[in-house]
């Protein structure tokens, strides 16, 4: 059994990994680069993990678990929620994991988008979300949007004066989106339903 400053370490060492995959990818990322923000050494990080990738899918096993701690609906949204608010080195991960692409990225844009799908399904129900006739596709442009500034990090943070991955330019752009989705961008339909034309 292992002892509970050996259980530490890994979750040292497995938060150290999401802040330097997130930062720099998978590929850009050295085992004892990990090891040194973790203060380890790199034998240790690969007692725990045995290679780089089992320390990348511990990675990815942990973020779905935070995705997946919901148990439906409104709850999974606002577990997402708290994943994308408070936690910048996850946030960070998130985006650089759906670039690199993986199945465990795969995976996640899924469940994200499945949560998601669910929570607004809810609120059509209840009367705070109006309907539509493509729920898979509203709830997948829903979650893009949710990612795109992370995903194009560099661009939105340099004209929107910060880092989208902290809080302050993270909230400034989503008060924007809500505002949007809330109250609408354009005075007429007519951009509606040139798109509706096409066949």
């Amino acid at each position: 059994m292992r002892s509970a400053d050996d259980l530490t370490a890994r979750a040292r060492i497995r938060d150290a990994a999401l802040v330097r995959f997130g930062a720099d990818g998978v590929a850009g990322t050295s085992v004892r680069a990990v090891a040194a923000d973790a203060d380890v050494s790199a034998a240790l990080v690969l007692h725990h993990f045995g290679s780089k990738d089992g320390l990348r899918q511990a990675c990815d096993d942990h973020v779905l678990g935070l995705i997946r701690s919901g148990s439906a609906g409104e709850v999974e949204h606002e577990a997402l929620a708290e994943l994308l608010a408070e936690a910048t080195p996850l946030r960070r991960y998130l985006a650089r994991a759906l670039l690199d692409g993986s199945p465990a990225a795969n995976t996640m844009f899924s469940e994200i988008v499945d949560a998601t799908r669910r929570w607004l399904a809810e609120g059509e129900a209840q009367g705070w979300v109006k309907p539509t006739e493509d729920p898979l596709a509203r709830a997948v442009t829903y979650v893009s949007w949710l990612f795109a500034p992370l995903v194009l990090g560099e661009q939105v943070g340099r004209l929107l004066g910060g880092d989208v991955a902290e809080m302050r330019t993270s909230v400034r752009a989503a008060r924007v989106g809500l505002d949007m989705l809330t109250n609408g961008l354009f005075a007429d339909d007519r951009w509606l339903k040139a798109f509706s034309s096409v066949t």
